[in-house]
């Protein structure tokens, strides 16, 4: 088979997979995370549309400059929504603002150079850097983002795997490395030789997008869908980013000693952390507090967050059932779940972050 028409099936799987992926995200079956999928939805439809001049062109069908010029106004749009949706993703409850308007300057700007840069070079080439550079700032914005979200997720979730965000982190790297890629690409068919074939991109842009189906398909709903549970854990969540929670005096001086006593002893002998769904609002109603001064009374009278917190009784345990010989036929992945651990992965990550071995080298370690 012809270089060339491995390319187009490339390009038919590529597209095909984009727009199956946007209508996927945007009726989102799971019906998880509403928002930020609309806007996430949109996002890769914007991404596909990067490819439909090339499935246009091999299939015969003929475009005019006014549908190339829509085309290109439309896709510079498209890091705007990514960026949005992990707004949405990390705030469901975000309302825009107006200094959410800055994001159209680089378009307005991108508008008006577009449509004026006909038969000169210079301008061309401007729109082009505009074109590939402006993806940049919003990759850079969304990582710090998830990393701030990462962090404060932490004071209300004790399983934060399926809904830290990390799948976006890695499709932003994913992004800024083809983004490079195709820089290079331009340049060395700009100033070095010029190449007709985008076939190694082509491939990576694949990976990516069936990459994204898998992760999109396995996302979960990060906040509650209660409205008023759903505003107490944000309000925690940000509250813990500017310390306000340490601040403020949230239970009284002849009550904190006694409460901090309760808490352990619930931990102990009812063991709510082998609940692999605990959260702060679930505990803070077994311990008959609100959620606020289970979290000031954490972060006060333990110096711990809740992530820390339950999954070191987790730990724990699993150290118990690890060295018990009456476990010893139970594999690793059935103490994580017995433990309250939600996957092997988490698992391992937390165990050796609080024990500084994996649990298969304490059990040897313990067993020898």
């Amino acid at each position: 088979m012809q270089p060339e028409n491995i390319q187009k099936f490339v390009l038919v799987l590529l597209y095909g997979g984009l727009t199956l992926l946007s209508f996927t995200v945007l009726i989102n079956p799971m019906r998880v995370n509403k928002k930020a999928n609309f806007f996430f939805g949109i996002f890769i439809f914007l991404w596909s549309s990067y490819w439909l001049l090339d499935i246009l062109h091999f299939c015969g069908i003929p475009t005019d400059s006014w549908f190339t010029l829509t085309l290109y106004s439309a896709q510079i749009f498209t890091p705007i929504f990514l960026f949005f949706s992990v707004i949405f993703f990390i705030n469901p409850d975000y309302r825009f603002k107006r200094t959410d308007l800055i994001c159209f300057i680089t378009p307005v700007i991108y508008w008006v150079l577009l449509f004026n840069m006909e038969n000169n070079p210079i301008i061309r080439s401007i729109v082009m850097l505009i074109d590939v550079s402006h993806n940049l700032p919003y990759i850079a914005l969304i990582y710090f983002k998830i990393r701030k979200h990462q962090k404060r997720i932490e004071t209300i979730s004790a399983n934060t795997e399926n809904i830290d965000l990390q799948w976006l982190i890695r499709l932003s790297f994913l992004l800024f490395v083809t983004i490079v890629i195709t820089v290079v690409y331009e340049l060395f068919n700009t100033f070095v030789y010029k190449m007709h074939q985008h076939l190694v991109m082509d491939l990576l842009f694949l990976f990516i997008v069936y990459s994204t189906l898998y992760y999109v398909l396995r996302q979960k709903e990060i906040y509650p869908v209660n409205k008023n549970q759903r505003e107490e854990l944000l309000s925690i969540e940000l509250e813990s980013e500017t310390e306000e929670i340490s601040r403020k005096k949230l239970i009284p001086d002849d009550e904190f000693e006694s409460l901090k006593q309760r808490l352990i002893v619930l931990m102990e002998t009812e063991k709510p952390y082998l609940d692999g769904d605990l959260n702060l609002l679930k505990l803070s109603d077994l311990i008959k507090i609100n959620a606020h001064q289970l979290s000031y009374l954490l972060n006060t009278g333990f110096q711990e967050n809740f992530f820390y917190f339950v999954n070191k009784y987790r730990v724990e345990h699993a150290k118990k059932m690890l060295t018990d010989d009456s476990y010893h036929k139970l594999s690793v992945l059935g103490i994580a779940f017995e433990s309250g651990f939600n996957s092997k992965t988490a698992f391992n990550t937390i165990f050796k972050k609080m024990t500084g071995m994996t649990p298969s080298e304490f059990r040897k370690e313990q067993s020898n």
